[in-house]
């Protein structure tokens, strides 16, 4: 009996671990990649409405065709071609970034309801489970890493790909380098607005990735609400948690995946209280994480840490420094173009 309650327990870890990787893979893929538009010295804020825009965008497009491959082709298209308005704006215009995403945001929020209001509730495509030949038979890791959809795997494929191209390839340090000083990195011979732009649309098209996770995969279908709605700020605000770091960023994407996981079981666990309560519980507690970052780069909690080791080193993990040119306007390559925006602008 003892033995048969472990395997049952076991079963039940590797069912909640499976379950939360495989809910946290649209917001690893859409923090990846406002990390990597960040690491380049570009904000882009228009994540939330991107990521709805996407995700009605490909649900119709599988939809018609009954195509997955061509859904996420979708997805990934309106995604970079969001991310190039914030780049082309800033960039070429130079218009605030700020600005201008806050705005896409809204716009591409609204358009993806009112175009996608037609295929609501519709049943479409989905992704379906792959799980890998013999490794999915081993004990433990098996259920757990090797039963998923490809989207699971894509986003821990998109993890491990963005930590090696910015910490162990050249491109990287070229990317770092630009969101440091694309001044200098201009006069070292690098086309940093070039690099930025490039960069922007890279990111922009794991965001739209994320949104083509949710509704062919995730929570399948399109809907009034969809399910995906405040993601994108969540993704922004863990690139700011995870310090700019892919490592800490997916970590904080899991987290936040955990807290709605524990929200749902808790809810039926005390019935009595409202649901909005822990449908919105991971909203502040992510809040509050900032704001404990914030207040831990204080010299006076510094000293208060130094007798307590385990706050001083979760100070030291959460602990990071911006990109010294995030959101600054970056001087363009070509002289004759600011002159012409000044007169036009």
């Amino acid at each position: 009996m003892e033995a048969e309650h472990i395997v049952l327990s076991d079963g039940h870890v590797a069912l909640f671990v499976s379950s939360l990787l495989a809910g946290a893979a649209p917001l690893v893929l859409a923090a990846m990649g406002e990390t990597l538009t960040k690491r380049a010295g570009i904000i882009n804020l228009s994540l939330d409405g991107t990521i709805l825009l996407a995700a009605m965008a490909d649900f119709v497009t599988a939809l018609k065709t009954q195509s997955l491959l061509l859904g996420f082709g979708i997805g990934a298209l309106t995604g970079a071609l969001t991310a190039a308005v914030v780049a082309f704006m800033s960039l070429q215009l130079g218009r605030s970034q700020v600005a201008v995403g806050f705005v896409l945001t809204l716009m591409t929020k609204d358009l993806a309801y009112f175009l996608g209001n037609a295929y609501a509730r519709l049943p479409g495509p989905q992704v379906p489970s792959q799980p890998v030949p013999w490794l999915k038979a081993l004990p433990g890791l098996g259920p757990t890493l090797f039963q998923h959809s490809l989207v699971t795997y894509g986003s821990l494929l998109c993890l491990a790909v963005t930590w090696l191209f910015l910490y162990r390839s050249r491109l990287g340090l070229v990317v770092r380098a630009v969101g440091e000083n694309p001044q200098a990195a201009f006069a070292r011979g690098i086309h940093a607005r070039r690099v930025q732009f490039l960069v922007t649309v890279l990111g922009g098209v794991l965001v739209g990735l994320a949104g083509a996770a949710f509704s062919l995969s995730v929570k399948p279908g399109w809907g009034r609400p969809q399910g995906a709605e405040g993601i994108g700020w969540i993704a922004l605000a863990l690139v700011i948690f995870g310090g700019w770091h892919p490592i800490k960023v997916a970590a904080g994407a899991d987290l936040f995946a955990l807290l709605q996981m524990l929200g749902i079981t808790l809810q039926g666990l005390w019935p009595s209280i409202p649901s909005q309560v822990f449908q919105t519980a991971p909203f502040p507690l992510m809040i509050f994480t900032l704001v404990f970052m914030h207040v831990g780069e204080r010299a006076e909690m510094e000293q208060w840490a130094a007798a307590k080791p385990w706050v001083g080193r979760l100070l030291r993990f959460l602990r990071a420094r911006a990109p010294r040119a995030l959101g600054r306007p970056v001087l363009p390559d070509n002289p004759s173009l600011e002159i012409l925006n000044r007169i036009v602008f």
